[in-house]
This record gives C-alpha cells, structure tokens and sequence, in this order.
C-alpha cells in the first residue's frame, strides 16, 4: 500500500485485494487502510479489520484512523530525527574525544625524539581509548627486512605471538608489513598457530595490525588484541589509521635527527683531524726540519746550530699554545691577527729556513682587503699545506707563491719545479693533505685544481669568491 489514499471495504471476500495472506490467516470481512505519511515520506500503514460489533467502518472511523495516522506521522520523524541528532552527538563526543586524544599524542611526538617514549605514549594511549587488552610494536631493523619485538603493554599476557622477530611476509606481523595495509583476524580461527601458548588460554577474540608506515616505506607494525568479539566501528579504524601514520612520521623523524647527529659528529671529527694535520702537526713537522737542519749545522758552525735549536724551542712554544687554545675552542689559531698576505709571507719565510729552497711570493696586499676571515683561513691552510707537501715530497730547487684577484675570486698559486707524481696513484696515499686542500676550498664555496706531471713538478691553483660587496 503505497498511495496516500485510505482503503475502506464493506467486503474483502468479494474484492481483488483479498490476496497474499499466508496459510492460516484468520478471515476478515470488512477492511479499513490508512497510511502513515509525513510530508513525503511514507512510514508506513494502519490497518483494521471486522469492528468488534460486525458493523461496517464508517467515514467517522476513517476520519479517527486518519487523524491518528497524522499523528503517527509526526511521532515517528521526531523520534527518528531525535535519533539522528542523539546518534550525531555521540558521534561528535567521540571526535572530540578522538582529536583530544590526538592532541595529547601528538604534544608527546612533536616534543619529544625519543623512540622509545613515543612508542610507550601511543600504546598505552591506544588501548585505553579501544579498551584492548594486549598491544605490541614490532620496528624494523635499519636497512633489512627483520621487525625486532620493541615493546609489549598488557598484564593478562607476557607476549602475543610466538616469535620476537618476523621477516617481511612472514606471519600476520610480517604480511601487514609487506603489505602495508592493516590486518584484522578473529578467534578462534587460522591464526591462532601463530598466537604463543599464553594468548591461546587468554580468551581473545580479535587481533588488529596496523603499519607504522613513513616516507621511505614501513617501519614497522603495532599490534591490538582485545577478549571482545565487537568489531571496530568507522571511528575507531579512522581513529588508529592516522595514529599509525603518524607514529610512523616521527619514529621516521627521529631516526633522520639520530642519523643526521651521528653524520654531523663524523663532520666534526673530521673537520678536527684536518684541522690539525693543517695546523698543529703541520707546526711540528716544521720543527722536526729546524732540528734536523741544527743537526747537520752541530760540527760546522755551532753558534748557528743552537739558534736553530732555540728556534725549535720557542716554536714548539707556539704549538703548546696553539694545541691549548684549540682544545678551548677546536680552532686552531693560526694567523695570528694577520692579513692574508702577512700570514703567507711568514709561512713562506718559515718554508725558506727550514728547507734552503728558493721561494718567492708575489701578491699586493691591498687588493684582498675585505677578504672574509674564513676565506681568508682556507687560502692560508691550503698554502701551508702545499708548502708542507712540497717539504716532504717534490725534492724542488724553486717555489713560486702568488695572490691575486679578479673576475670575483681572490686566487692562489702554489707552483714547484719538483719531481711531480701520478695524481691517479699518489691522491689517495698523501694522507689528508690534498682532500684537505679541497675540502677547505669547496667549504667556502672555491675549488683547487692541482697540474703536476712526473719530473716537470707541480701546480696548485686555489680559488675562493670574492666580490666587491665583501
């Protein structure tokens, strides 16, 4: 009965409607059909049948059934729309629950870099929101397939499953990690000759897997089991999706904070050996040479051979003081308050009286002025370390240094008539010298460029940016 109008029969036997009533209906005779309608909607019908005193349904009855199906009408939308807004409101009770819940979890993430107390925060707040019983985070090894059992919640049970380690697609842990789609299993069932002997005697019902997923792909797998057979409405399986995404960002951060730390110590460390292979071993060495020289002055002219000694002397003074300063602030000191071109006159003087080569410097000193400091340092190491190199290596009888700018560079050439060697077999075997050199030079934005051929000698070209504005 689907129109709007009422059905009223003096007779059913002898009418067309009499027909689909089941096996044992009792009969009737006179019929009265009033429909239920609010607006346009149908909620549904009144029907009566035979009044008690066997008198036909008059229009004063059709018109009390009527009134009262209006009535009926209304009743029902309001009770339906009170429903609707009474299931809006728990459902908005809920979100609010949910975001407050987020916003706890995610001042504990976006405060703190600690993996270990971001898992046990999650968890913990996890189950007590899903009232689950038993939760387990399993993380993947760095650079493998293997997730690693990081932590177990739950006191009716000392371990969920059988194994503290799964590979990718091993298990209901390692398929939700190949994957990287949640998994859910209820109990009894298939699963269970995965589950370890304690959650077999647990009474659990249903096991939920979600994917710590981050940027570069699965981190790992948090795992829920609960005793209660009710599944997870939409709510809640949004509500862990995003929690699962989210713990995966920052256990993902975290790992790049701890892994950029360790690169940043390994950058330090090597920025200290350089530092003082350039600076203070490089001082020592050049003391070695003073006395080696007073040695072979010791029989033909003694007085000569006790200045260089003392030289030696205060120069390892100098050093003292420089490996002190540099353990009070990891920086050598090693201009002295020069300009460029002072300091390199003096490494170059230095070079002249410890080894007997010819060396000459060529270089104006106002054209650098406005130089940076730091450089003006990286020009200053990287001739000091090719001087050294040419003191141990080249053998040379004439050294050329010279400072020049132009084309917003400030450029330095280190050039010997030495023996030279194969770039491709001696770069690696110099010890820190010629990396050092480029490193110095690319840190401040230059470069190097070393020309040597066997026998013919050697050319260090340096340059760093120097523009007007500096």
């Amino acid at each position: 009965m689907n129109s709007r109008e009422t059905i009223r029969i003096e007779d059913l036997t002898k009418n067309d409607l009499m027909t689909g009533f089941p096996p044992g209906h009792p009969q009737m005779r006179t019929f009265l059909g009033v429909p239920i309608w609010q607006g346009n909607r149908q909620f549904g019908q009144i029907y009566l049948a035979d009044k008690q005193d066997g008198s036909l349904f008059t229009l004063e009855d059709q018109q009390v059934i009527e009134t009262l199906a209006a009535y009926a009408g209304v009743a029902i939308a309001n009770a339906r729309l009170y429903n609707q807004l009474t299931q809006r409101d728990r459902t908005l009770t809920r979100r609010n629950q949910n975001l407050a819940l987020l916003n706890e979890l995610a001042s504990t993430l976006a405060s703190s870099t600690d993996v270990d107390q971001i898992l046990d925060k999650t968890l913990t707040g996890v189950m007590d929101y899903a009232h689950w019983e038993v939760g387990e985070v399993y993380l993947r090894l760095e650079d493998s397939k293997t997730l690693q059992l990081q932590l177990h919640r739950g006191i009716m049970i000392t371990s969920l499953w059988k194994h503290s380690q799964y590979t990718f697609g091993k298990g209901l842990v390692g398929r939700t990690a190949k994957l990287g789609q949640a998994q859910f299993a209820e109990l009894p069932g298939p699963i269970e000759r995965e589950l370890d002997s304690a959650a077999l005697q647990a009474n659990l019902r249903q096991i939920a897997v979600y994917p710590l997923t981050g940027a570069r792909g699965v981190l790992g797998v948090v795992c829920l089991a609960t005793s209660n057979s009710r599944p997870l409405d939409e709510l809640e399986l949004q509500f862990l999706e995003t929690i699962s995404f989210w713990v995966g960002m920052v256990i993902e951060n975290a790992r790049l904070n701890l892994q950029e730390r360790r690169v940043a110590v390994l950058e330090e460390r090597e920025r200290i050996g350089m530092d003082l292979h350039d600076g203070v071993i490089q001082s020592i060495y050049a003391v070695g040479l003073i006395l080696d020289h007073a040695r072979l002055l010791m029989n033909e002219d003694p007085d000569f051979s006790r200045q260089r000694i003392e030289q030696a002397v205060k120069d390892l003074d100098k050093t003292i003081r420089d490996i002190r300063a540099y353990i009070l602030d990891l920086r050598p000191r090693q201009l002295h308050d020069e300009n460029l071109m002072d300091g390199i006159q003096r490494l170059v003087n230095e070079f002249r009286v410890n080894t007997l080569v010819d060396v000459s410097l060529q270089g104006v000193k106002e054209g650098l002025n406005g130089l940076p400091n730091e450089k003006a340092t990286a020009l200053f190491h990287i001739c000091q370390e090719a001087l050294a190199n040419i003191a141990k290596h080249a053998r040379s009888r004439h050294v050329n240094v010279t400072l020049w700018t132009t084309g917003g560079r400030a450029l330095l050439e280190v050039s010997d008539n030495g023996k030279g060697f194969d770039f491709e077999k001696v770069k690696f075997s110099l010890g820190h010298g010629l990396s050092n050199m480029q490193t110095r030079a690319r840190n401040v934005g230059g470069d190097i460029d070393i020309s040597t051929e066997t026998g013919e000698g050697t050319t260090i070209m340096a340059w760093v940016p120097f523009s007007k504005e500096e």
